[in-house]
């Protein structure tokens, strides 16, 4: 059963486990959560947020180090910010939701459910996969994180850009370009270095997938880079009852770049899931 606060601050701070966390907190109905990716912030979910929150109450975090959120502990680890998420719910009287999360947040997203199974309704995993880091995977996120504390995070956007979004995108649409370069710069070096030491210590959970009983449903951009379809695929074989949707078109940010299909998947998936 959800719970809900009465006089809500849609926008709002608060100290949650000794760091101060941003949020939006809109709508009524069942709850759901949406945690962003990496290097962004809470603000990539706006072309969700309308959607969603005529049906449901909407809770979307800057988790720490991005956005409005304070930058804390290093490595920020996916448990540590699932732990964040969990703590923010019980100060918001959420019993239960359905966890969203794309590409890091998908991360989040399986941390959360290993760590929390009973306070999820339903799991949205969107442009992420369930494999660990390579090696050299983790190498390439320390120089990552030593380049942003050096140079700040203009070299990232520069690199990270041309991986995020589809070929097409980036030739025909400046102002998803302009969007998404903004939330990169705009996040903190310091933040930016903790998530990438975190994402580079998570545990492998593809072994964790078949133990999934909670409606899930997979997304992925058919463009994406950084986790293709083929890591969607295998997430979808191997949690028993999962969905899973292909955004055409679309690069690592599907929500962003073709945010009707999206919608559209997110929306009958939930409505199912609350049927």
């Amino acid at each position: 059963m959800t719970q809900f606060t009465i006089a809500r601050n849609p926008k709002a701070k608060t100290l949650v486990r000794g760091i101060e966390i941003a949020y939006d907190d809109l709508g009524s109905g069942p709850s759901v959560v949406l945690l962003h990716g990496y290097p962004f912030n809470r603000s990539m979910w706006r072309d969700q947020l309308d959607e969603l929150q005529q049906n449901h109450r909407v809770i979307i975090p800057d988790l720490r180090g991005h956005g409005e959120s304070a930058v804390a502990q290093s490595p920020a680890t996916m448990e540590r910010m699932a732990g964040d998420v969990a703590s923010l719910l019980e100060i918001l009287n959420v019993s239960r939701a359905a966890i969203a999360g794309l590409s890091m947040g998908g991360y989040v997203s399986l941390a959360f459910y290993r760590l929390f199974p009973m306070r999820v309704r339903a799991l949205v995993l969107a442009d992420t996969r369930a494999q660990a880091d390579t090696e050299e995977a983790k190498q390439n996120r320390e120089k990552q994180a030593e380049k942003a504390l050096k140079e700040g995070m203009e070299g990232i956007a520069d690199t990270l850009l041309p991986k995020l979004l589809a070929t097409e995108t980036i030739a025909t649409r400046p102002e998803i370009v302009k969007r998404v370069r903004k939330m990169i710069v705009e996040t903190a070096p310091e933040g930016a270095a903790a998530a990438l030491r975190g994402m580079a210590q998570r545990q492998d959970q593809t072994s964790f997938l078949s133990r999934i009983i909670a409606p899930t449903l997979i997304i992925v951009g058919s463009e994406d880079a950084l986790t293709p379809v083929d890591d969607a695929e295998m997430m979808h074989r191997e949690i028993g009852g999962s969905r899973l949707e292909v955004i055409k078109g679309a690069g690592h940010v599907s929500n962003i770049e073709n945010p009707e299909q999206f919608n559209q998947a997110l929306i009958k998936f939930l409505r199912g899931v609350e049927a």
